[in-house]
């Protein structure tokens, strides 16, 4: 039984089109933000703010609206052919899948190679220079090294991206794991070898938590010394500044402009207010699902963050880690697994919003946990200990003292986790009640059927919120 399910010629190709397109999308990244990085930290050009903004701005694009409008610019009557007459092939397959993974997913590895940067010592890029070494010779013996965790650490998050895509992969019909197992689910629902998908999926994104650890076991990267403080020196690019802007304006082209031309060009191409109805129902749902999921969410993050932060024992770390799980695990596998859940122990849970509302907190409970637990860390617990010598009890101590200055924490946890659930398109499409159509379910179906006029306005909508949102977070980012 094993070997006719597990050992089968066609896994061997999802294997090898998953691992293929994992390692793409990682090479490209690499080549697109350690550049950029460098230039927008290191190097002595204009518009630094703007060189930040290109960094996270494509976090704003789910890679599902970034399929639609790559797919929108091809093709007869593609916005390529409206705008200048020419019949543009529509990329489609490896490429297309290839194009907009890694146009979606470099910010993820910009800003850790970014906040890497920052954190270097110069004093020991000078020491590199006054030993004879050139810019060339010091970047790639002294940075280059330094930057391991920063690229490790933004490679685990692309791989686990990549692996777990649908949504890209579906449109552009490239065969990933994740697509064989949405494809497994539409035809036959094959429990067994849908389990099986789920399981060799789940196995993949285990082997790239493992080797991210394996390769930074044992590494160390801090200085022993306090070092001095020094203002911060600016390489002049010299005959490569010109270059230096060409990358900068081609990758805004290709990043920014053109899918949101696309996504421009079809919402004139659509008749809004055949679709207003839709759209209105669409988002209501989306915050209907996605509110009381970042309300959960930050009530569950809460606690564990306090037993992290505040309890140190062997047990609390595990804890902590537990939440990781959901997120790390692929978003369609984790689904899937909720439906065999549902169906053998209640059929009542079954598409309900209540386990869409329940699976998108445990999903994104890892993402709800960083914030909270980051203003733990700046809370001094010597204040719920005055407290606690007043007379009040530890959870008295911790309601008036400690949570009104997790606020902001609170709100942020809230916030992200809110933003996160109105794009996931994998958990809604298996687990959303029959009828209950969101903005990302609404896209990705509109542009299965080639129906880019139709899909134009939800993928605007989810476009200018998550925008918003994103220029809001990075609101500090841009200015350094």
């Amino acid at each position: 039984m094993l070997n006719n399910v597990v050992f089968r010629m066609r896994n061997l190709r999802l294997l090898g089109n998953t691992l293929l397109l994992t390692v793409g999308v990682l090479v490209l990244d690499a080549l697109i933000a350690l550049p950029l990085a460098y230039l927008s930290v290191r190097c002595k050009i204009k518009a630094r703010g703007l060189i930040t903004l290109l960094g996270v701005l494509p976090l704003a694009i789910p890679g599902y609206v970034m399929a639609y409008a790559i797919l929108g610019l091809g093709g007869f009557n593609g916005s390529i052919q409206a705008w200048i007459g020419w019949n543009f092939p529509r990329i489609s397959g490896f490429a297309g899948s290839l194009i907009v993974l890694t146009l979606c997913t470099f910010p993820y590895l910009y800003l850790n190679l970014r906040t890497a940067l920052l954190g270097l010592d110069q004093s020991i890029e000078e020491v590199s220079r006054s030993l004879g070494h050139d810019a060339k010779s010091t970047f790639i013996n002294i940075i280059l090294p330094q930057l391991k965790p920063a690229f490790l650490a933004g490679s685990l998050l692309i791989s686990l991206h990549v692996i777990g895509d649908f949504g890209t992969v579906s449109l552009m019909r490239f065969e990933t794991f994740s697509y064989a197992l949405y494809l497994q689910y539409i035809a036959a629902f094959d429990r067994i070898y849908a389990a099986w998908l789920a399981l060799m999926l789940l196995g993949l994104t285990t082997a790239a938590l493992v080797l991210e650890y394996k390769l930074l076991k044992k590494a160390i990267y801090y200085r022993l010394g306090r070092g001095a403080a020094k203002s911060k020196t600016f390489l002049k690019l010299g005959p490569w500044k010109y270059p230096a802007y060409i990358f900068v304006g081609v990758l805004f082209l290709i990043s920014v402009l053109l899918p949101v031309s696309s996504i421009m060009h079809w919402l004139t191409q659509s008749a809004f207010a055949s679709v207003a109805g839709d759209l209105y129902r669409a988002f209501l749902n989306s915050v209907k699902a996605s509110a009381p999921a970042a309300v959960l969410t930050t009530l569950m993050a809460l606690p564990l963050a306090y037993i992290g932060v505040r309890y140190k024992t062997k047990l609390s770390n595990p804890i902590e880690r537990v939440a990781y799980l959901g997120y790390a695990t692929p978003p369609l596998a984790f689904a899937l697994a909720f439906v065999f859940f549902s169906l053998q122990v209640s059929t009542v849970l079954y598409q309900s919003l209540f386990l869409l509302v329940f699976a998108y907190s445990l999903h994104f409970l890892a993402e709800g946990i960083g914030p909270v637990r980051s203003a733990l860390y700046q809370a001094p617990p010597q204040y719920e200990e005055a407290a606690r010598s007043l007379g009040y009890s530890s959870v008295k101590s911790f309601f008036k003292v400690t949570l009104p200055l997790l606020r902001g924490g609170i709100i942020a946890s809230a916030a992200l986790v809110f933003l996160s659930a109105m794009k996931e398109l994998s958990i809604t499409f298996l687990l959303s009640p029959i009828g209950f159509d969101t903005l990302a379910l609404n896209v990705w179906s509109y542009t299965g059927e080639a129906m880019f006029a139709e899909a134009a306005p939800f993928a605007l909508t989810i476009l200018l919120f998550s925008s918003l949102f994103v220029g809001l977070l990075f609101s500090k980012e841009l200015k350094t």
